[in-house]
């Protein structure tokens, strides 16, 4: 079979590239290990966590705010085969639509393991060992990352887990450790912590989401300490051990002192690391680099007929960041010259409240020595935060000090994830503070807050707070 372009990995990175491939015109071939499409991203990653993420939320809300709101229920109960069985038929809803706009746009599925024969050959190999052979004049890897398991304890996917165990327990655990505190670790960790379970939150650096802006990290820690989670910053992890219906986990903080905990489950969430398994590398020359495919800025490999995206590479792990490499690789074999402003590509945690951040940190702001200035505005100073009850959070803005240019904007909130593309926006048109400050914002509305961190930004002149 001859393809123009085979694409190996169906998760976002890959199949927008094959889309993207097929719409300019290529003949185009996708080849996937497993027998869903849709990679970690939809099968057990953003979309099954989100699907739990809003199912625990509306059971936080029934048990503790409904009253407030006047709505009298009987206390709720969790059922979780129930919670489990919606996310998993949102899953399969989301892999089934991968499937239509495959057919929509005639591209050839492969159901196997694809590896190299040499640079223009790709053999796949199903589950029952049969073998199949394509040629192509164009290959992009988008195999994607799997979780990282701490070294002296590999996952036992019975009681030490990884995100993927955890989006199937048949039990609330009672005490739920979790070792990082990054995004995984508190999305997942804020999950069980308002269906029922004891949270223990295990991170080595002394802040959460340490990749992004410092004042997110320490809202977020206030946030979740209110649903009753617990914190162990600055601590790492000695031992972690399944003792049959338990693990016991050890860990020291600076000083030496020991911790320890139990509890029936630990989820290690440590970080991804690229997935390169099965490829056959070897064959075409290419070696990896800590792990990761080399590319160039066009993200080629050193084999002018193979390329590579999304956590493969360089760069942060992200769905939304692959999508936008597979179609950049695309629309450079048509021709065109796309371009990816790395920068602006925002980073959100899909915990309640929402982080978003896009542009540069405060932190970063500080280590290259730039000249800035910051506004900032409170939920709580909002009519609509009020009225909706989500008091916690900010929107912290900040600017070039001579130019007033938007050089990162970050926020804690209802809704941010959403908002945040407002941001991308007018980074992209390298707008000023004051050219947000001064367009006007629906009311009462969350991206008021936007509104406010401007003009504190421009003058420091707020004008609700």
């Amino acid at each position: 079979m001859q393809y123009n372009v085979i694409v190996i990995g169906s998760g976002p990175g890959g199949y927008v590239a094959a889309i993207r491939c097929a719409q300019l015109g290529f003949k185009t071939a996708i080849i996937e290990k497993y027998s869903t499409l849709g990679g970690t991203c939809l099968n057990v990653g953003c979309i099954p966590s989100k699907a739990l993420l809003d199912s625990s939320e509306h059971f936080h809300n029934a048990a503790h705010t409904f009253k407030e709101h006047g709505i009298d229920i009987p206390m709720p109960k969790v059922n979780l085969t129930q919670m489990i069985k919606r996310k998993s038929e949102v899953v399969k809803q989301t892999c089934d639509g991968i499937v239509f706009l495959m057919k929509k746009n005639k591209i050839d599925v492969h159901t196997g393991v694809g590896s190299f024969v040499d640079k223009n050959t790709i053999n796949v190999k199903s589950a029952d060992g049969k073998e199949t052979t394509l040629t192509t004049e164009k290959v992009i890897i988008a195999t994607g990352s799997k979780p990282t398991p701490l070294p002296f304890a590999p996952f036992d996917k019975k009681r030490i887990i990884s995100s993927t165990e955890a989006l199937e327990l048949k039990e609330v655990p009672k005490h739920f450790i979790v070792v990082g505190g990054g995004v995984i670790g508190m999305e997942l960790g804020s999950v069980f912590a308002r269906i029922g379970s004891k949270v223990s939150v295990v991170e080595f650096l002394d802040s959460l989401i340490p990749t992004m802006d410092g004042t997110m990290g320490k809202e977020l820690l206030k946030s979740a300490k209110k649903l009753g989670m617990d914190f162990y910053l600055g601590h790492k992890v000695t031992a972690l051990e399944n003792k049959g219906k338990e693990v016991l986990l050890k860990a020291e903080d600076k000083s030496g002192k020991v911790l320890e905990l139990k509890g029936d489950y630990c989820l290690v969430s440590i970080g991804r690391k690229p997935y390169t398994d099965g490829l056959g590398l070897e064959k075409v020359g290419i070696e990896l680099n800590r792990g990761q495919v080399p590319v160039d800025n066009h993200l080629k490999t050193k084999v002018d007929t193979i390329y590579a995206i999304g956590d493969v590479v360089r760069g942060a792990m992200l769905a939304h960041k692959a999508e936008e490499e597979g179609t950049l690789v695309a629309e450079q074999f048509a021709g065109q010259k796309p371009h990816i402003n790395y920068l602006l590509i925002p980073g959100v945690v899909y915990t309640w409240p929402e982080v978003a951040s896009v542009g540069y940190t405060e932190e970063q702001l500080k280590a290259d020595g730039k000249s800035y200035k910051v506004g900032s505005f409170p939920y709580k100073a909002l009519g609509r935060a009020r009225a909706s009850m989500d008091l916690d959070g900010l929107v912290k803005i900040l600017a070039d000090k001579n130019t007033d240019e938007i050089l990162g904007i970050h926020i804690i909130g209802a809704r941010a994830a959403d908002m945040i593309a407002s941001g991308v926006t007018a980074m992209e048109f390298r707008a000023s503070a004051e050219d947000v400050s001064r367009m006007s914002h629906a009311h009462p509305t969350y991206m008021e807050a936007v509104k406010e961190a401007c003009l504190a930004a421009t003058a420091n002149r707020p004008i609700h707070m």
